[in-house]
C-alpha cells in the first residue's frame, strides 16, 4: 500500500481505537452516571470481542474512502472522527453473520463467537453497532443531525438486505432473480460504502447533491467487491476462509445464480450438492463437484466481468471533474481513482 494511504490507515486506527479503552473514565463517557461503578472485568466481557475482531486486520477501506471523499471535497480531515461509525458497524455484521452462516473462520482465526460463546458475541456485536453513536455525539463538525439520520437508515437498510440473503440460503430451492440479488448486495454490502461516503461529504459540508452521485458510485463499488468475493470465494478462496464455505452456507451468490438461471435443470443437481455440503461440512465431495460445474461453465470468469463492470462504474464517477455542480479537488480525484485501482 502506497505510503499516503498508509498514514491515512494509521490516522483511522487511532480513531478505532480510543473507543476500545476500558478504564474507568472512557466508561463513565461511554456509559453515564454507571460507568464508573461497573468492574474491569464486566467491561471486558462486552469489549474484549471487539479488540479481537478488530486487532485481525481487515482492508479498512470504507473508513479510508469516507475520509479520501472528505478531503476531495475540501473537508480535510473532518470525517476522521466518524470513521468509527462505518468500521464498527461493518465489524458487527462479520460477528453476527458468523453465528448465522454457522461459519467456523474468520480472518485466519476462530470465529468470535467459538472462543467468547454465542451469547457474547450476539451482545457485543449489537453493541458495536451503537458504540459509535457516541462518535456522533462527541462531533464538533457540521450536518450533525443528518450523520444521525443517515446511519439510521443505513443500518435498517443493512439488516434488511441480510434478511434477504438468510431467508434464500435457509431454503435450498429458492432460487431469486438475478436483479434481487443485486438489490439484496446494494442494501448488504452497498449500504455501508455508502454510508462511508456519504459521511464524507456531509463532513465536507458539499452540497447534498454529491452525496446522491457518489454514494451511487461507492454503492457500485460495495456490489462489485461482494461479487469479486462470491468468485474467490469458489475458486482459489478468500483468505482466512476456506475455499467453498459459500456451498456449505448455501449461498446464494452470483455465480450459482447464474447457473441455475441458465441451467435450470441443473437446479436440483445444486440442491442436492448443497444439501450435502450442509450435512457433511466442507469436507463433502460434493462442494468441489459443485464448483467444478460452475468452473467448467465458465460462470466464474462470466460473475467476475460482471464485479469489473460495477467496480469500473465507480471509478469513473470517482474521476469527475465536476460533481453535482460541485468542482473536487484535483489531487483528491487522482487518489480516489488510484484507490479503487488499488482495492482491484
Amino acid at each position: 500500500m502506497d505510503k499516503e494511504y498508509t498514514q491515512r490507515i494509521n490516522k483511522i486506527e487511532e480513531q478505532l481505537n480510543r473507543w476500545l479503552l476500558m478504564n474507568t473514565a472512557f466508561a463513565q463517557v461511554v456509559f453515564p452516571n454507571v460507568g464508573a461503578k461497573v468492574s474491569s472485568s464486566s467491561l471486558k466481557a462486552l469489549f474484549e470481542p471487539l479488540g479481537d475482531i478488530l486487532s485481525r486486520g481487515g482492508k479498512r477501506w470504507r473508513p479510508l474512502l469516507m475520509t479520501l471523499v472528505c478531503e476531495t471535497l475540501g473537508g480535510g480531515d473532518a470525517a476522521l472522527p466518524l470513521t468509527p461509525l462505518v468500521e464498527f458497524c461493518h465489524n458487527a455484521s462479520l460477528i453476527h453473520d458468523d453465528i448465522e452462516d454457522n461459519s467456523a473462520q474468520r480472518r485466519g482465526k476462530p470465529a468470535i463467537h467459538l472462543i467468547y460463546g454465542i451469547d457474547t458475541a450476539i451482545n457485543s456485536g449489537s453493541f458495536f453497532y451503537f458504540l459509535p453513536l457516541c462518535c456522533i455525539d462527541s462531533y464538533t463538525g457540521k450536518n450533525k443531525e443528518r450523520i444521525y439520520s443517515l446511519w439510521a437508515e443505513y443500518m435498517r437498510k443493512l439488516h434488511l438486505g441480510q434478511a434477504m440473503d438468510i431467508s434464500w440460503h435457509r431454503d435450498i430451492k429458492i432460487v431469486p432473480e438475478i436483479e434481487e440479488y443485486y438489490i439484496m448486495c446494494g442494501l448488504k454490502t452497498g449500504s455501508l460504502a455508502r454510508l462511508a461516503v456519504e459521511l464524507g461529504v456531509f463532513a465536507a459540508d458539499a452540497p447534498a447533491e454529491s452525496a446522491d452521485l457518489l454514494g451511487e458510485a461507492a454503492e457500485k463499488l460495495g456490489l462489485g467487491f461482494q461479487i469479486l468475493d462470491d468468485v474467490k470465494n469458489l475458486d482459489t478462496g478468500i483468505p482466512g476462509k476456506k475455499r467453498g464455505d459459500d456451498i456449505v452456507e448455501g449461498k446464494k451468490s452470483l455465480p450459482v445464480l447464474l447457473y441455475l438461471h441458465r441451467y435450470p435443470e441443473k437446479r436440483d443437481f445444486a440442491a442436492a450438492c448443497f444439501a450435502a455440503a450442509r450435512s457433511k461440512g466442507i469436507a463433502a465431495p460434493e462442494v468441489e463437484e459443485m464448483i467444478e460445474a460452475l468452473q467448467k461453465a465458465d460462470i466464474l470468469i462470466e460473475a467476475r466481468e460482471k464485479g469489473l463492470e460495477y467496480i469500473n462504474k465507480s471509478r469513473e464517477i470517482f474521476s469527475k471533474t465536476e460533481i453535482a455542480g460541485f468542482s473536487p479537488l484535483e489531487e483528491g480525484r487522482r487518489q480516489l481513482a488510484s484507490f479503487v485501482d488499488m482495492l482491484i
